[in-house]
């Protein structure tokens, strides 16, 4: 009888190519019946191989003498170039979504025995980048058409050719659309709110965003709804929470019983409609009182505004209509936790490559970025995506 839970090993993909050994006793089993078999199964690996694609075309000339024809040759994705779509799929996924700097890449191709140099492989990869760029202006004007965004910003250090030995701080600004789980990487030099405009100019609709000041003045504009998010309400409680505890323990209380309405209507896979319901019935006593106790507490007690406390408590307060926003439609989300999570493989980046070589250079991965992003969320393999859309772009 079995005296443990555990359901077992998972079964291996049915996807996968086998590969049969046979293996047949070593006694003599001529005067013997099978009576069965065991089979015994490993995952195994081979190396990935590089190899020549071969276009070999044959040309006629007719009997006249008058021209001569030839079998065409397929579109290539770098024109008189060497590399093949697998081969600069194969790259770009290495480098942006396997965050391996060109360097690494060039000790593969060595140890391979294959002579690539450093500026062949920059090339390859700043041209494919340009490919993906025609993709990446039309995700550029869809995002801009979107109704419901979450924003975020991410810095990067960027080389800067007119201050040399120092790097410049760029920034990444992240737009996610949960509707259609597309995300936008938009790089551009600086923090400001007109870095923002680049994207968010003519934006309608929701706008969730951390309390960072330069979407305040967009979530402002007429046909904005501008939402804030509560995962960054909880963190300034929970910093404050060696500087009194007690208080900070009891808004949190109140915050996660917030995030458990939540977790019921994922649960119980609610519809926009039936979750808009479940919230007005159940969240909203609760920010009720919540907001009440804040205000008790702001007018009978002196909180010292620079305390970790007071900071928690005036950033709760002041952003409370934007923190409360969530409530209008059952499409929306409590916090901002999601588009965090598309940047989060940028941040493993960062700590690889360190920077990026120019202001272009970052302009361009943010289209491959973008791509990576909206693989991971449909559950895409990000390879065979790019090398499908490598080989057919150009037609």
């Amino acid at each position: 009888k079995r005296t443990s839970n555990h359901k077992g090993r998972q079964p291996l993909p049915d996807h996968l190519p086998v590969e049969e050994i046979e293996i047949y006793p070593s006694e003599d089993t001529s005067d013997m019946v099978c009576i069965g078999k065991e089979v015994t199964e490993e995952l195994e690996y081979k190396p990935a191989s590089f190899y020549i694609k071969r276009y070999i075309r044959y040309k006629y000339a007719p009997k006249n003498k008058e021209g001569v024809v030839i079998g065409e040759l397929p579109n290539r994705v770098i024109e008189k170039g060497i590399p093949g779509a697998g081969l600069l799929a194969w790259i770009l996924t290495c480098k942006y979504l396997e965050h391996l700097p060109l360097y690494r890449l060039l000790q593969r191709f060595k140890r391979e025995k294959i002579p690539i140099a450093s500026s062949t492989l920059e090339g390859w990869t700043r041209q494919a980048l340009k490919i993906i760029d025609i993709l990446y202006q039309y995700l550029l004007i869809d995002t801009r058409a979107m109704g419901y965004l979450q924003a975020d910003e991410s810095p990067i250090k960027v080389i800067d050719k007119n201050k040399k030995g120092t790097t410049h701080r760029g920034f990444y600004w992240v737009y996610h659309n949960l509707i259609d789980k597309t995300v936008l990487f938009d790089y551009q030099p600086g923090r400001s709110r007109e870095a923002a405009d680049h994207v968010l100019a003519d934006f309608k609709g929701y706008l969730q965003t951390d309390g960072y000041g330069a979407y305040d003045k967009i979530g402002q504009r007429e046909g904005v709804t501008h939402l804030n998010c509560w995962a960054h309400a909880r963190r300034e409680f929970d910093k404050a929470k060696d500087n009194d505890k007690e208080r900070a323990e009891k808004a949190l209380t109140f915050i996660q019983q917030l995030y458990a309405v939540e977790a019921q209507a994922r649960e119980d896979k609610l519809t926009p409609d039936q979750r808009k319901e479940l919230r007005l019935e159940k969240s909203l006593p609760i920010l009720n009182e919540l907001g009440k106790w804040m205000f008790q507490q702001m007018r009978n007690h002196q909180l010292l505004p620079k305390s970790p406390i007071g900071k928690a408590f005036r950033y709760t307060m002041e952003r409370w209509d934007q923190l409360n926003g969530y409530l209008y439609d059952g499409v929306l989300e409590i916090d901002n936790n999601l588009v965090e999570n598309a940047i989060r493989p940028l941040a493993l980046g960062r700590k690889n490559y360190l920077f990026a070589g120019s202001h272009d250079a970052a302009q361009r991965a943010a289209g491959i970025y973008s791509f990576f992003a909206i693989c991971k969320k449909h559950e895409v393999n990000p390879y065979e995506w790019l090398k499908y859309v490598l080989e057919n772009i150009h037609s």
